[in-house]
């Protein structure tokens, strides 16, 4: 059952909306891709997959997940033909599994999507900076770097999300201009000391600790999958797109394939122009296996600008993050299941249609929890960036894998729409990427300690799968406390939407 807002009237208060037709593809795609922050996540995560993971095999690994994402996908999108909400993954949940799911979805995916604002904020506090005393020999603090990038992420989200997506996509087409051609020149170069190294792109090296005497393929294959979070975030903007059955499903799909054959190859470049010692530089530089053959192959100035991009591309996914957690916070409160949440957190701006009210109050949490880490002595990028990351990452996993089987409980069990389901694409699509989800979160559970480095020796560290199961123990407990004292609201649950974005058939 699905509750439009004129259904809805009875529970809940009017649902305020968000703005109609605000977006198009483009812009869709443009969001999706910078939650995913392809700068970050390959001067992020590409030197620890390198380093400590697969080693040589870092390009094959990312095939592997672009392959598996794509699966994921086939089931997501046939579920976005359908229905529409800026819930995503909690909507779509509760529509395939129920609404106990649903509920314990909705916690997850809003733990995750708020405490990743707060993870990106630290690693662009912490590169601003190192940027600012590398090239001017400014020596600020990163706590006001942090608080104007909270400060920047308010006002600009307050606006029309057209504002948002303009200047995402600035910042979007200059990091991946500098991601390509440090790329394209060692293509074109024919590689570095070793040639162009294909064999790095055979699938089977994905699950081998090439060039390592002491690597986990675990922890390769959990950073490549890792790089992706955020390409989800196509759905959220739904009801703000112009012809969302359209829209959702190929944002959707171009942004996982176009990311997933990016970073295939951006991270086969990088193993090219370092050689077979590219494990080795990668554990002792890190980000020196992109800077250094920049510098060599195309300039310094080329090294100066792409610490400059590493910045502004941090400061765009922790925008776009904020986009998806404001859009969980009012997807939840616009339900009022708890009595006045949808008069605040339901709310949207009567001019920009942005959800104003939820986006203040997920700007306020991450200053909470950046003076919290501040207070605790701790490091933005060692502890912020990293916990955070961990903690969301976990959450975001199980939701993923609860929307794939939500497909299968959609489609074939509640017998939706027969003309839309197949054994391909709702059936065997959908059980291949959500087993192949539970193995990835399998994954960050053996290496969690690896990917958290010295944070892992906090007690924040210790408490994240407690935090995780803590918020999934309060969405069940909800939806069953509702559904025994207040059923009207329980069938609400991951089911209000608008009159134009009703569950189609």
């Amino acid at each position: 059952m699905t509750i439009s807002e004129k259904q809805a009237g009875a529970a809940t208060p009017t649902v305020s909306r968000l703005r109609k037709d605000a977006v198009g593809l483009v812009g869709v795609i443009f969001m999706a891709v910078a939650t995913a922050a392809p700068i970050t996540a390959m001067t992020g995560n590409v030197p620890i997959a390198l380093g400590f993971g697969n080693g040589l095999g870092v390009p094959a690994g990312y095939l592997f997940a672009t392959i598996v994402l794509t699966v994921f996908s086939v089931g997501y999108v046939a579920m976005a033909k359908h229905i529409t909400s800026a819930g995503a993954f909690y909507g779509y949940i509760s529509h395939g599994l129920g609404q106990i799911a649903g509920m314990v979805a909705g916690m997850l995916a809003t733990l995750a999507y708020v405490v990743f604002e707060a993870s990106i904020i630290g690693f662009f506090a912490y590169s601003a900076n190192d940027t600012f005393k590398s090239l001017a020999n400014v020596d600020i603090h990163w706590l006001w770097f942090a608080f104007l990038g909270l400060a920047l992420n308010a006002v600009l989200t307050y606006f029309d999300i057209n504002l948002t997506a303009k200047v995402l996509g600035v910042f979007l087409v200059t990091e991946i201009f500098m991601l390509g051609l440090t790329s394209v020149v060692t293509l074109f170069h024919g590689g570095g000391p070793d040639g162009l190294m294909a064999s790095s792109l055979n699938p089977v090296n994905a699950f081998m600790t090439n060039g390592l005497t002491a690597g986990a393929v675990g922890l390769g294959l959990f950073m490549c999958f890792w790089s992706w979070v955020g390409f989800e975030s196509t759905a959220m903007y739904g009801e703000e797109s112009r012809d969302p059955k359209s829209i959702v499903p190929r944002a959707t799909l171009v942004s996982v394939v176009g990311i997933g054959l990016f970073y295939t190859f951006v991270s086969w470049m990088v193993v090219a122009a370092n050689g077979v010692k590219a494990p080795e530089i990668a554990a002792k530089e890190f980000a020196g296996i992109f800077f250094n053959p920049t510098g060599e192959l195309v300039g310094v100035w080329a090294v100066d600008l792409f610490k400059i991009l590493i910045l502004t591309g941090s400061f765009a996914c922790a925008m776009a993050f904020h986009n998806c957690a404001a859009r969980y916070l009012y997807a939840l409160g616009r339900e009022n299941l708890i009595a006045g949440t949808g008069r605040t957190l339901g709310a949207t701006h009567p001019k920009h249609g942005s959800p104003h009210i939820a986006g203040f109050v997920q700007t306020g949490i991450s200053v909470v929890l950046i003076l919290a880490f501040f207070f605790a002595g701790m490091d933005p990028y060692l502890h912020i960036y990293t916990l955070l990351a961990v903690l969301g990452t976990l959450a975001i996993l199980i939701v993923q894998s609860l929307c794939s089987f939500s497909v299968i409980g959609y489609f074939h069990v509640k017998k939706k729409h027969p003309e839309t389901a197949n054994i391909w694409r709702t059936m065997i699509a959908p059980l291949v990427g959500g087993v192949a989800m539970l193995y990835v979160v399998v994954l960050l559970f053996q290496n969690q300690e690896a990917a958290a480095g010295e944070a892992s020796k906090t007690l924040l560290f210790k408490l994240i799968p407690w935090i995780v199961l803590a918020f999934a123990a309060l969405g069940a407990g909800l939806a069953v406390y509702l559904k025994a004292r207040n059923p009207v609201k329980f069938e609400i649950i991951g089911r209000v939407v608008l009159e134009d974005t009703l569950e189609r058939d």
